[in-house]
């Protein structure tokens, strides 16, 4: 017969993967995964900026998202110093794009104006937040693999530094808006240069088979020998109402390490100085995406700011050495980067029940000779008032998270746990596993660290459960950047019958 270990030994369960240690300190923060300015308070209580997170929830309800600006700030900030500094012998510098996909609103296209970057964009909606905002259309680039004459139109009416096209077809309408507004529209052509990067396949857009960018790939059009790419950049060049500015790349998304940029980087730069000598043309930008990743648990080790940009300054300036060009003007687009941890989301525990899961003991195969399994385990779920509508990554891309008990500190032994939403699916789980406290009970806060970045962007109102509020503190105060949904809201818009 099986053995039956107690509750209490579940922090000791094999059910936990590798990578997840038994905490020393269950109350502990791992710095990485939050804003620089969360910590306990004297009480043992989450703050932020001084504020208490049962302080937030009084007047703000749960679940929330709890945004600290002046650590927004600053992750803008580094990376803008970083890439200035890294490139500033190569080209001058760099033009940082916050890729406002990763979570957009007036308050931080403000935020983003002023700490000097410029804004990335991937629909028309997006532009509308950043029509609102009052940011020069000089300074907003927009993506998007099927923009609309709409969005087109949009574009050019706010005059956008940019508009990065994904396709031959695109190009061609483009062109023709452009043309019939007897306008010129500022183009950037966005290539697939074939570089695997290491991440989820979903968020993994440099290589051929999927929806993005032109090929640099030989013969992949009609015209036989040309690449869509150069094909592209050769009707680009015909085009009397397209300027063309340069190349664009993204390899993916949360990705720690340089080597992949780097390639990338270079596969761009020998097809521009291709294109230079073949059509005697010379493309003044290259813009190198962004990707860059972020801590969600502790065994996460991204590269800082700086060590990116010195390792891809380093591969600009010695592969333009080789190919005898001068560099053009690099621009990148970190989304997650900035925002993803300034961010945490609060909730409100409600029902616990523990499930038994068998599982081989420490050592063993699984099973004794007589093909029963070995020992059975605790697996605790732990419910909030949340769930898939407000993180949907775990669903979409098996992401982890992890998270504290934030109202309270607790001397209760680690058990391994798994955080899950109040929707009506099983794989609404908000964290798969995780140690808490053994004492956490209904009524108890859970934060849960890094959700600044496609969370409330992602979110939804499955169940006709209303989307959080997100706000943000500053200084000691905080304020609403957006309003959570009411149930009134989402009945306002069923027109009955």
């Amino acid at each position: 017969m099986s053995a039956q270990p107690s509750a209490s030994a579940g922090h000791e369960s094999p059910l936990a993967p590798e990578w997840l240690v038994v905490p020393a300190d269950v109350n502990a923060l791992h710095q990485p995964l939050w804003a620089q300015d969360v910590d306990r308070n004297v009480d043992g209580e989450l703050a932020i900026d001084g504020i208490t997170v049962s302080e937030l929830q009084r007047q703000y309800g749960t679940p929330l998202f709890v945004m600290s600006e002046n650590d927004f700030r600053a992750r803008a900030r580094a990376f803008s110093d970083a890439f200035n500094n890294a490139f500033a012998d190569i080209c001058g510098g760099v033009d940082v794009y916050y890729a406002g996909k990763s979570f957009l609103c007036t308050a931080v296209v403000r935020w983003v104006e002023e700490e000097g970057l410029r804004l990335d964009t991937a629909s028309g909606g997006e532009l509308a937040v950043a029509a609102r905002a009052g940011i020069p259309g000089a300074d907003v680039a927009l993506h998007g693999n099927n923009k609309s004459d709409a969005e087109i139109h949009r574009a050019l009416d706010m005059k956008l530094g940019r508009i990065v096209v994904d396709s031959l077809d695109e190009l061609e309408r483009v062109a023709k808006i452009a043309e019939g507004r007897g306008e010129t529209a500022k183009v950037m052509l966005r290539l697939t240069p074939g570089v695997h990067a290491h991440t989820h396949e979903f968020i993994a857009t440099a290589h051929e088979d999927q929806k993005f960018g032109l090929s640099m790939a030989g013969d992949t059009t009609e015209e036989a020998g040309l690449s869509a790419a150069e094909e592209a950049v050769a009707a680009a060049t015909a085009y009397s109402s397209i300027e063309l500015l340069g190349l664009h790349c993204h390899i993916g998304s949360q990705i720690f390490e340089p080597d992949g940029f780097a390639l990338a980087a270079q596969k761009l730069l020998r097809f521009l100085a291709a294109m230079q000598e073949k059509y005697s043309i010379v493309l003044p930008e290259l813009d190198l995406g962004g990707g860059y990743g972020i801590a969600y648990t502790p065994v996460d080790t991204p590269r800082p700011a700086a060590d990116i940009a010195q390792a891809m300054a380093a591969v600009v300036r010695s592969t333009c050495a080789e190919l005898g060009i001068s560099s053009p003007r690099i621009s990148i687009e970190p989304g997650r980067a900035i925002v993803g941890s300034t961010a945490f989301t609060l909730y409100e525990v409600g029902t616990l029940k523990t499930v038994r899961v068998d599982a081989p003991a420490a050592g063993n195969s699984g099973t004794d000779e007589s093909g029963e399994d070995n020992v059975t385990y605790p697996r605790r779920y732990v419910s909030v008032d949340g769930g898939m509508s407000d993180n949907a990554r775990p669903v979409l891309y098996d992401a982890d998270y992890s998270a504290i008990l934030a109202s309270r500190t607790s001397d209760a032994a680690p058990q391994l746990s798994r955080v899950v939403g109040k929707h009506c699916e099983s794989g609404d789980i908000v964290v798969r596993d995780v140690y808490l406290p053994e004492d956490v009970a209904a009524g108890d806060l859970l934060a849960v660290p890094g959700t600044g970045a496609y969370c409330w962007a992602l979110s939804s109102n499955y169940n006709y459960l209303a989307r959080p509020g997100v706000v943000a503190v500053r200084d000691g105060s905080s304020r609403l950047i957006v309003r959570g949904e009411t149930e009134e809201d989402l009945l306002n818009r069923d027109m009955g019958v």
